[in-house]
C-alpha cells in the first residue's frame, strides 16, 4: 500500500509565478501602449508578443499545477 497525501494547489493570486507573470505583462503592455518612448515598431511588437507569451506560460503551468 503507498501512503500518498494529496494538497491542494495554492491559490494563483499566491504564487511567485502570477506575481512574476503579472510584471512581466505590464512592461509588456507599457512597451507596446508607448509609454515607454521607442524607436521602432519592433520594440513595440517585442513588447506586446512577451506580455502574450508570459500569459500563455502561466496559464499552462497553472493547468499543469491543476491536474
Amino acid at each position: 500500500m503507498s501512503d500518498t497525501t494529496t494538497t491542494e494547489p495554492k491559490a494563483g493570486y499566491k504564487t511567485t509565478e502570477f506575481w512574476l507573470t503579472a510584471a512581466a505583462s505590464l512592461v509588456g503592455l507599457l512597451f507596446a501602449s508607448e509609454i515607454f518612448p521607442t524607436d521602432s515598431q519592433g520594440e513595440k511588437l517585442l513588447g506586446l508578443a512577451g506580455m502574450v507569451l508570459t500569459s500563455l506560460g502561466y496559464t499552462v503551468s497553472r493547468t499543469l499545477v491543476k491536474k
